[in-house]
């Protein structure tokens, strides 16, 4: 691995980081407003990555350090824990807290397109001359070169994490946020449904990264087209 694939590694694993800490943290904050405790107290409301780290460290640490060395991108996964029989008195409440997740990384999305933005106002960043995952803001000095890529990888990763999770299959939270839209009664059936298939979630990520690719390539097109909405780019 020679050092430009080092260095975009330690940029990609800071943004993954930070972004699921966000997503569980999300999780966390949102079960708590809603009435449950539980990650609460394992101190999963929090934007330190050390609780989620401790809870998750292979899905957080060990696995997406493999899978970038061994294939160039990473991959990874965290959680937050949550009391089962809460969620079934309250499942809307337990929807939103679904959703928090996903709501999460969009906002840190959002968040990363303003800086791409105000770095470009300032002179700092500029369009590229061809945009990819990783290159959506080219520095217009090499002193700018690790915040164009930070940006340019917040944007895009948490986007993916965004979309890929609001996919309505379990163990995804998109499965879960479907009960915001369910009567009371078919939304507790959903949430039985969800604890019942918790042995088959192998099964439910192997489909969401199966059709994940033509889903996300339109909404990656998009999502490039809403950051730089120019004719000319």
């Amino acid at each position: 691995m020679d050092g430009d694939s080092l260095l975009l590694g330690v940029t990609w694993y800071v943004v993954f980081l930070l972004s699921t800490t966000c997503h569980e943290a999300a999780h966390a904050l949102a079960a708590k407003l809603g009435g449950d405790l539980t990650a609460f107290h394992g101190g999963q409301v929090s934007l330190d990555p050390l609780p989620h780290i401790r809870r998750e460290p292979f899905g957080m640490v060990i696995f997406p350090i493999l899978s970038y060395v061994a294939g160039g991108w990473m991959m990874g996964w965290a959680s937050a824990p949550y009391d089962p029989s809460w969620a079934q008195r309250h499942p809307r409440r337990a929807a939103w807290m679904s959703l928090a997740g996903p709501g999460a990384n969009f906002v840190l999305a959002a968040l990363a397109a303003l800086a791409i933005h105000a770095g470009i106002w300032l002179h700092v960043l500029a369009p590229p001359d061809s945009a990819s995952f990783t290159h959506l803001a080219a520095a217009v000095n090499p002193g700018a070169e690790g915040a164009a890529s930070l940006l340019s990888v917040m944007f895009s990763l948490n986007l993916l994490l965004g979309v890929f999770n609001l996919l309505p299959l379990p163990p995804l939270d998109g499965f879960g946020g479907i009960g915001l839209f369910l009567p009371a009664g078919t939304a507790r059936k959903l949430q039985n449904l969800g604890s019942r298939m918790r042995g088959f979630s192998m099964i439910g990520l192997m489909i969401a990264w199966r059709i994940f690719d033509p889903i996300f390539d339109p909404v990656f097109t998009l999502a490039l087209r809403a950051l730089y909405p120019s004719p000319g780019f």
